[in-house]
């Protein structure tokens, strides 16, 4: 069983991995969408911040490679 900060960190990154789907799938039909593409930049910098990696240890890198393939 979870603890509720484990709850807590596993929510932000799957909101966070939603978040950015939806992003890469509207800059593939708007590729000009500038509020998708800001988006999709912040939710980037998260993966690959500090923060990110107290909270998992998932290859941010590995992440936002499987997130891209999903989309296209």
């Amino acid at each position: 069983m979870n603890n509720p900060y484990e709850n807590l960190a596993n929510a932000i990154i799957l909101k966070s991995a939603q978040d950015y789907r939806e992003a890469l799938g509207i800059l593939r039909f708007s590729p000009k969408d500038k509020d998708a593409s800001i988006t999709k930049n912040e939710i980037e910098r998260f993966f690959r911040s500090g923060w990110f990696g107290l909270l998992t240890n998932i290859d941010p890198e590995m992440l936002i490679s499987k997130l891209r393939k999903e989309v296209v």
